[in-house]
């Protein structure tokens, strides 16, 4: 009988920190679904989860907590997914260290992910782009920080982590002008900059006047923005935009939709879709930049049905 708590930390300290150098975003997901796991098993069992066994994690309790989560807490089929993915994770590596556990391991490992439906995803126009960029108040250093922040992203696609990780120094001006950064997986990656990019990001650098290592996009503190920040300044200048751009108030404004927005850009101008899951950092092109691909045609079938 194996404690699950040694495996727990050797699973977080050797398999996810050392050997895959997971980011802080997929180690604080997976933390999180952990939690929520031991603690679902807690209620049940009463069993503290420093005393839970391996075999205590079985199937049934695995299968429980995922119609807990989607029935009891609400998540959708893509959370409930994430969740289950985080478990297979772990239960992958228990396999591999403990396979005295084997029988209790693999009917976990064997529960399938959900199905869910492909919805098409939310992007911006292109006169609702010039509404939210058009928004802020350049008067005010944080007006001036906010609309660079937000037209860096909707011309790079950059995520949330990875616009809030920059820092001046990641930012290559002149000839070949790009932003680089550090995404999932760790990868390194270069996203070129427009023309009006360069002249934005050019401005707020002189303003800016930090030292190469400080964060491109601080906060009043001078200390990087957090994802909430980010989202709450989105959420403000989308609400002032949607009085002169109503559409806009019929849209959660969020910093995915402006990547969204970045990637529907590229395929309108005839980008080739490989080239777009490249600048997008996308592991899995084929299964994540496709859903491009289909909000496209169906922007296009519905355009076509408007037609005289």
């Amino acid at each position: 009988m194996s404690l699950l708590a040694p495996a727990l930390q050797a699973f977080f300290t050797e398999r996810l920190i050392t050997q895959r150098q997971a980011s802080p975003e997929t180690i604080k997901s997976y933390r999180d679904a952990l939690r929520l796991l031991l603690r679902f098993a807690q209620a049940h069992s009463g069993t503290a989860p420093s005393r839970l066994r391996i075999e205590d994690l079985d199937a049934p309790l695995i299968a429980a907590f995922l119609e807990h989560l989607e029935h009891d807490r609400h998540n959708s089929v893509r959370t409930r997914n994430n969740r289950l993915a985080a478990i297979h994770s772990l239960f992958g590596y228990a396999a591999l260290h403990h396979p005295e556990h084997a029988e209790v391991i693999q009917p976990v490992l064997a529960i399938p992910h959900k199905r869910m439906d492909r919805q098409l995803i939310c992007y911006l126009a292109p006169i609702e782009i010039d509404a939210l960029i058009a928004a802020p108040d350049t008067d005010s250093w944080i007006g001036r920080r906010d609309r660079t922040l937000m037209l860096v992203a909707v011309q790079t696609g950059l995520r949330v982590s990875e616009l809030t990780r920059m820092t001046c120094g990641d930012v290559v001006l002149g000839t070949g002008a790009h932003v680089r950064c550090v995404g999932k997986g760790r990868k390194d990656r270069i996203t070129p900059l427009t023309a009006q990019g360069v002249q934005a990001l050019k401005a707020w650098l002189v303003e800016r006047h930090g030292e190469a290592s400080e964060p491109l996009f601080p906060g009043r503190r001078r200390t990087p923005l957090s994802r909430d920040a980010v989202a709450l300044l989105l959420a403000k200048h989308a609400k002032t935009a949607a009085t002169t751009c109503p559409s806009l108030a019929t849209k959660k404004i969020t910093p995915h939709v402006l990547r969204h927005t970045c990637a529907m850009q590229l395929l309108a101008a005839g980008v080739d879709i490989t080239v777009i899951a490249l600048w997008l950092g996308h592991e899995q092109s084929s299964r994540r930049t496709s859903t491009f691909t289909r909000t496209s045609a169906s922007r296009n079938e519905r355009s076509c049905a408007r037609s005289p």
